[in-house]
């Protein structure tokens, strides 16, 4: 049973991957066509640099004063979180599916 968990939190996963594929190049579009300067500070490329995702998930976008900004960067940081978290409670319902055989 709990790898039927670990399994649909995979899914979740996935959804949370889909999403996250759609938003963050808007956003990240956005940001380049509007915010030069922030887009000049992470350079070309910046769909998984560290110092991008860190703007994202500690809300970075709220600092401007853009509700289109934000509107695409929230659902964007969503799915992030999403992903990440359902990827981590996935592995750890395997890991205690194999302990408690």
């Amino acid at each position: 049973m709990l790898l039927f968990f670990a399994l649909c939190l995979v899914g979740v996963a996935i959804a949370g991957f889909s999403a996250f594929v759609i938003f963050w190049p808007l956003t990240l579009v956005h940001i380049r066509d509007r915010h030069a300067a922030l887009s000049a500070q992470w350079g070309e490329g910046a769909f998984l640099k560290p110092e991008a995702l860190r703007w994202l998930l500690g809300r970075g976008y709220r600092s401007e004063a853009d509700p289109s900004l934000s509107g695409l960067a929230t659902p964007a940081r969503i799915s992030l979180i999403v992903m990440v978290g359902a990827l981590a409670l996935s592995g750890l319902l395997a890991l205690l599916a194999t302990v408690f055989k």
